[in-house]
């Protein structure tokens, strides 16, 4: 049958209009596909865990490949438990938190958790500045500067649609990450006996480097932010009140727990190959590092200009994506604490002012510090060593609200769910007594 006028008109009609079409319903898709746990996974490879990888990378070799995969299910099991909590009570994780444990506890940890969030953020926008400056050279102030009032000015002003529409594109910078790792030499071999059998050092150095490496990964801002964004993506949705947004369908569980999975399956892949490629290339050329600028600029002679390039995109990517996260994860948690009546990226500021002012103050500081060359290497490693520690009071509490019989319902955690989480909790707890102890 021969097409009407008006279907006809419609079509590509010729290879570059089929070309650009696949690519525009290919680009649709996948921005249907990354949500929340997606979003969260890629934040937590963020420029300070971008320099613990590559730092435990070029310290140790691949010793530390095994940690990438050992904490993949946690994460999953942690991340979807966070969600579900959200989406089952209808409220962020600091407030469901509240029905568990004493509110002096709570608040003392969520000060804790911003504290190591604002050494983070600075942490990042310094590693940030210095890979665009190493790019394009740039001072790092003015990097710094324009990167502190581009991020204020969308977190703060835009739409929450249009800050969620930006964050979700900035997950794929990661995957230069995977492109890097194919430009140098790697001894796959041994890459692949190191991730699959574990190496323990007992010395400091190695005890400080693993710590560092699991509160980067399984952080504390990422459990804030994953409910945070459950709610908002219900509020998105027209569910305004709590009363609206409490309980969860079977689909709606089955599809967070897919996303998480996604998310966090991507978050590590992602990490072992920045460890992958700064083993296979500083490691080896026994080059030492303390910042992500110097893992980049070394990469240069020893495995060539792309890699470094790829290195530092990478790096400003990353940090354009995570540095909204964290700063909005510490605001949910302080909001949500404190019980302020408006909170919410979904707000306008003229009625959240204390929200956005958190997150204003969060970003401004990472620029101050940048611009006072303040340690930028002790804020992002320490502020992950403190993450390690503070983690584990966090997932006790987020074990209870997943637990609690009136909160959740039906949707308390499974058995295999709190198995999990006590090895976490105990993996968490023994690697920082042997940081003290080793210490």
């Amino acid at each position: 049958m021969k097409p009407q006028d008006g279907d006809d008109a419609l079509r590509p009609r010729n290879a570059a209009a089929v070309f650009l079409a696949r690519c525009g319903s290919g680009a649709a898709w996948c921005s249907r596909k990354i949500g929340p746990g997606i979003v969260t996974g890629a934040s937590d490879d963020d420029p300070s865990g971008i320099a613990t990888y590559a730092i435990a990378g070029a310290s140790f070799g691949y010793s530390l490949l095994w940690v990438a995969i050992i904490t993949a299910p946690m994460m999953i099991v942690v991340q979807e438990m966070c969600a579900r909590v959200a989406m089952v009570s209808g409220r962020g994780l600091a407030a469901a938190m509240r029905r568990v444990m004493p509110l002096w506890l709570l608040r003392s940890l969520v000060l804790l958790v911003v504290a190591a969030n604002t050494l983070n953020i600075a942490a990042d926008i310094a590693g940030m500045s210095s890979a665009a400056e190493l790019v394009t050279h740039v001072p790092s102030g003015a990097w710094a500067v324009g990167f502190g009032v581009l991020l204020i000015v969308v977190e703060v002003f835009a739409s929450y649609r249009l800050f969620a529409s930006i964050v979700k594109w900035l997950c794929l910078t990661l995957f230069a990450y995977v492109a890097a790792a194919f430009v140098v030499g790697v001894d796959w071999f041994a890459a692949l006996r190191h991730t699959f059998v574990p190496e323990l050092r007992l010395d400091r150095t190695w005890m400080a480097t693993f710590v560092g490496f699991l509160g980067t990964t399984i952080t504390p801002y990422l459990f804030f932010w994953q409910a945070a964004l459950e709610v908002e993506e219900e509020r998105a949705m027209g569910r305004s009140t709590v009363a609206k947004r409490r309980g969860a369908t079977e689909a709606e569980i089955r599809a967070s727990r897919a996303d998480v999975t996604s998310g966090m399956v991507f978050s590590n892949a992602v990490t072992w190959f920045i460890v992958l490629t700064t083993a296979a290339t500083l490691h080896v050329h026994h080059v030492t590092i303390t910042t992500v600028q110097d893992a980049a600029s070394a990469l240069r002679p020893l495995a060539g200009a792309g890699a470094e390039l790829l290195f530092a995109l990478g790096v400003v990517g990353a940090g354009l994506l995570a540095v909204p996260v964290i700063a909005g994860s510490s605001a949910y948690a302080l909001a949500e604490t404190l019980d302020w009546k408006a909170e919410g990226l979904a707000e306008k500021p003229s009625s959240a002012r204390s929200f956005y002012t958190v997150i204003a103050i969060g970003i401004g500081f990472g620029v101050v510090a940048d611009l006072f060359r303040i340690d930028a290497v002790a804020m992002l490693f320490w502020s992950a060593v403190v993450n390690g520690f503070v983690a584990i009071p966090i997932l006790v509490g987020v074990t209870l609200a997943g637990n609690h019989r009136v909160l959740m319902g039906k949707w308390r955690n499974r058995r295999s769910a709190n198995v999990w989480m006590f090895i976490t909790i105990a993996l968490m707890s023994v690697a920082a007594i042997g940081l003290v102890v080793t210490a």
